[in-house]
């Protein structure tokens, strides 16, 4: 997967997930996939993502980045050709079936018993959207650190 490798590149250049705490967690809550996150869903051109009032850009190109309003840390890479292409998720956020950001590689093996070791991280297909992956950020700890979702097809990261 040459466009996931790159993965870990951009998201630690553009996107600086922490760990919340319980407080900031319950505000950021919300479900990543299997098409989208926050009322956004993955291949939505540029104009029907602008359309729906939540996004905020922060830079253009080919590849724009934006945020939600309603969570500068939840961000979004809108391609030019796919449109939504990747969903990073803030603190909080959790896959459908229950992995977030804090949760252990273990974890993730057991939800997703098909996940695959990259060079940049741990990558599933999303059940119930063959066309998307979940990309899991772990750290040295064996805990995620980053969570998104992206299209296979995304052409932002390379």
């Amino acid at each position: 997967m040459n466009t996931m490798r790159a993965m870990a590149a951009v998201a630690a250049a553009s996107t600086a997930l922490v760990i919340a705490s319980p407080a900031q967690a319950a505000t950021a809550a919300g479900t990543l996939g299997p098409y989208g996150y926050g009322g956004v869903k993955l291949g939505m051109t540029t104009a029907q993502a602008k359309a729906t009032g939540k996004l905020v850009r922060e830079f253009g190109g080919y590849c724009s980045r934006y945020h939600y309003k309603a969570d500068k840390k939840a961000s979004l890479f809108l391609s030019k050709k796919r449109g939504v292409a990747v969903i990073f998720a803030p603190p909080g956020a959790r896959t459908p079936k229950g992995i977030a950001v804090g949760a252990t590689l273990s974890q993730v093996k057991k939800a997703y018993p098909g996940v695959k070791k990259e060079i940049s991280g741990y990558y599933a297909t999303v059940p119930g959207n063959r066309k998307a992956f979940f990309y899991f950020g772990v750290n040295q700890r064996n805990k995620v650190e980053e969570l998104a979702l992206g299209l296979k097809t995304q052409d932002c990261v390379n």
